[in-house]
């Protein structure tokens, strides 16, 4: 927490020299969230299109308030923005061009953790000349995660199952999400860091207190049927087991905090 305080003060500083941009144009669903909690009003054009997608963004009903972008290099240059707002996996050949056509681009981390989740929210607030208001942020969301800390010690297990067995080990956010919770990562017993696959034989031997399953999407997908594999409705169905939101997970922002509240209420039940 020592090297976040002094990285807020060097933001503080820095920021007084740096005019804020006036057209920010974001294409990464998670800078997004970033953008559209920290802008001021008419800075920010547009966000991604994915924002609008109410089964993977919390913001739907902000977004509606941009215009909304592919992600494609001429539709963003087109919008004149003085600074787009991409992901370290964004689409290399859009920022390469619109880096070559002049435009400033920054590029946002993957979170891993919640301090990763506090550095990406002051880095918002810094390239968007709002640090105070990212301080704030940072400061409600550990005062918020504070409150949801769940009672008692014990640390029932739990594994998150996504399609085609898919899980997150304990170098993930989803990992971080699940301790805040009070529940153990019952994936770390199958060696899994980052990420991987949890055939069911396995999942059923490693007899985890929760199964955690992904949320499935419209239409078929053979990925997505072993989510309603008998086997995992029969243990789903002795745990009281929860399905995941996509939204609250797969970005690090606020609304992780949501994942956090559901999983110590099912807990608190257990």
């Amino acid at each position: 927490m020592a090297a976040l305080a002094s990285a807020a003060a060097l933001l503080v500083a820095g920021s007084a020299d740096a005019e804020a941009p006036t057209r920010v144009v974001s294409m990464n669903l998670c800078t997004d969230q970033l953008a559209m909690l920290l802008a001021d009003e008419g800075q920010l054009l547009s966000v991604s299109h994915i924002a609008f997608d109410p089964l993977a963004s919390p913001m739907v009903e902000e977004a509606a308030g941009y215009e909304k972008n592919h992600g494609q290099a001429e539709e963003i240059f087109a919008m004149r923005p003085d600074l787009v707002l991409a992901g370290v996996y964004s689409d290399p050949y859009t920022v390469g061009l619109l880096r070559r056509l002049g435009v400033d681009v920054v590029q946002f981390p993957l979170e891993t953790d919640f301090d990763g989740i506090r550095a990406n929210m002051l880095k918002m607030g810094e390239v968007l000349g709002q640090v105070d208001a990212a301080q704030r942020l940072v400061a409600q969301f550990d005062a918020d995660l504070a409150a949801l800390g769940p009672n008692g010690e014990e640390r029932p297990s739990a594994l998150l199952h996504y399609a085609n067995n898919y899980t997150s080990g304990d170098k993930s956010l989803a990992h971080q999400i699940l301790l805040a919770a009070g529940f153990a990562n019952a994936t770390t017993e199958a060696g899994i860091t980052v990420a991987g696959s949890v055939p069911l034989e396995r999942l059923v031997l490693l007899m985890p207190d929760l199964v955690i399953s992904g949320q499935p999407y419209p239409g078929a997908s053979r990925a997505e049927e072993v989510l309603d594999h008998p086997a995992l409705r029969v243990l789903q169905q002795k745990q009281s087991g929860a399905t995941l939101t996509d939204a609250e997970w797969v970005c690090g922002t606020p609304f992780v905090l949501r994942a956090v509240a559901r999983l110590v209420d099912i807990r608190e039940r257990m």
